[in-house]
């Protein structure tokens, strides 16, 4: 960033009196911070990387302290940095407020294939970070081993489960699902069966896989108990919210079965529990019922948790969660999203398959597209039936889709508030600002609601532009507030 940049962005910070997502302080005039390495860890590990700013001190309510010397800092800064695997090539910009030398590092992202970026002096299992609001976290066994799947090409679902035996999956779905690959795939009728089952994932050396479990199992929760669905209606809007005889479900079940067994139980679930609206035609007189959800985006839904969830043994204890609420329903599947996956792409990117055999089979089992259209569906459905945009949310151990029966009642108050937040977003990005602080600065749960809710509008007046409009969908895109003084 320019001297100008940085001077903007240290006013913005003592304004706010906080922190953020990409913006680390740290007190530097009575020398340069010891350790560093859980921030650099932290930035690199995510795909905006960040901003440490040296010469604020946050017990002194973020007021500029100044640096005790500008080269000396950068020096041992970048002495830090190298201690990292892989290193960190910092950027340094120096500049001066109130009359106080300040200093910042900006601090890239590191390739996907090459994370966790961690502190050499410790070691990956304790010196991986991963950046949480404003926050630096030690990263936990099942982070670091997402990166490492990724990296090695690993997939679960081809995991053999060693007590599993051919003769206790339905051999009549496996004979059909053959003969259905063979008609796509001649050659496998060159195969024998081993091979065949080999081939296709079912079997590895000879031992079933999850996959061959999960989709041709007589009973596969008896290998894999907790790989279930399970599903609550609650008498309010949050767990706990009890009715009025104190009972805290209105309905409690426990889905067994194989994935396509689990998905049709699911979806005849959220049916039992769903309120129904009747319209009759005024004109012909016909009557309609009209679900609070729309049953395909719930289907797409459930569907997406069952082929997409993480299939390690990291999360083998954890089942998906379906839970009604009076405003939503909420869908819980374990493991974020995957790869380079991001919730701004979801739909839109092809993305890379974490439960590939998984994905293949489903389509003939589920009769899926395995086109990457659920994403789409589900907002389209939710939009024909007039309902609110789908929330789609990534944690750091789960990714939960958020349906909503109703839309936000608005007033004079909740207008005005929305101007502020408005002119206040245009001052946050007077400073180019990434998609994440932005969505930071807002308070906002989920990226894709703040771009498409504040973001989008403001790009359609005018009054924001992209650094990089000929690749709007850049990881490095920011937005900057347009001069509307020229």
């Amino acid at each position: 960033m320019l001297a100008e940049e940085l001077v903007e962005l240290a006013n913005k910070i003592i304004s706010l009196k906080a922190e953020t997502q990409n913006i680390e302080v740290k007190a530097a005039h009575e020398g340069c911070p010891k350790r560093l390495y859980d921030t650099l860890s932290s930035f690199s590990n995510q795909n905006d990387g960040g901003v440490i700013v040296f010469g604020l001190d946050e017990r002194q309510n973020f007021q500029a302290t100044g640096v005790y010397d500008l080269q000396d800092l950068q020096k041992k800064v970048t002495e830090q940095c190298m201690q990292m695997i892989p290193p960190v090539r910092a950027v340094f910009t120096v500049a001066e407020l109130k009359g106080k030398p300040i200093c910042s590092a900006e601090i890239p992202a590191v390739e996907l294939t090459e994370r966790p970026c961690y502190y050499s002096g410790v070691g990956r299992a304790k010196g991986s970070y991963v950046r949480v609001g404003d926050a630096d976290l030690q990263m936990t066994d099942y982070e670091i081993y997402s990166y490492e799947t990724f990296r090695n090409h690993t997939h679960d679902d081809e995991r053999v489960i060693e007590r599993a035996e051919i003769a206790l999956l339905d051999q009549d779905k496996i004979n059909s699902y053959v003969s259905k690959m063979k008609e796509e795939r001649p050659g496998f009728s060159k195969l024998d069966t081993e091979q065949t089952y080999e081939m296709l994932g079912i079997t590895r050396k000879g031992i079933p896989t999850l996959a061959a479990i999960m989709n041709f199992g007589i009973f596969p929760q008896g290998y894999l108990p907790q790989l279930a669905i399970t599903a609550v209606v609650v008498p309010g809007k949050e767990i706990g919210d009890v009715g009025p005889h104190a009972e805290r479900f209105l309905d409690n079940k426990r889905i067994e079965g194989t994935l396509s067994e689990m998905l049709e139980e699911a979806i005849a679930f959220c049916r039992r529990n769903m309120k129904n609206k009747v319209i009759i035609d005024s004109k012909t007189g016909r009557r309609t019922d009209k679900t609070e959800y729309p049953v395909q985006a719930i289907r797409e839904a459930v569907l997406n948790a069952l082929i997409h969830r993480d299939y390690s043994q990291f999360t083998e204890g954890t089942p998906i969660q379906i839970n009604l609420f009076t405003n939503r329903m909420e869908i819980h599947s374990p493991g974020g999203l995957y790869g380079n996956m991001t919730i701004e792409d979801l739909g839109k990117a092809r993305p890379d398959l974490r439960n590939p055999v998984l994905a293949t089979m489903s389509e003939f089992m589920l009769k899926t597209e395995n086109r990457y259209s659920g994403i789409p569906t589900i907002r389209r459905e939710m939009a024909e039936a007039g309902l609110p945009e789908p929330e789609f949310v990534n944690k750091r151990n789960e990714f939960v889709v958020i349906l909503h029966n109703e839309f936000q009642k608005k007033t004079p108050v909740d207008i005005k508030d929305s101007r502020k937040q408005e002119s206040d977003l245009l001052e946050f990005c007077k400073i180019p600002r990434s998609r994440r602080e932005i969505t930071d600065y807002l308070g906002i749960k989920t990226v894709f609601y703040a771009m498409q809710k504040y973001v989008q509008p403001l790009l359609e007046e005018g009054k924001l532009t992209m650094t990089m409009p000929d690749k709007p969908k850049s990881h490095g895109q920011r937005y900057v507030t347009e001069n509307l003084d020229n």
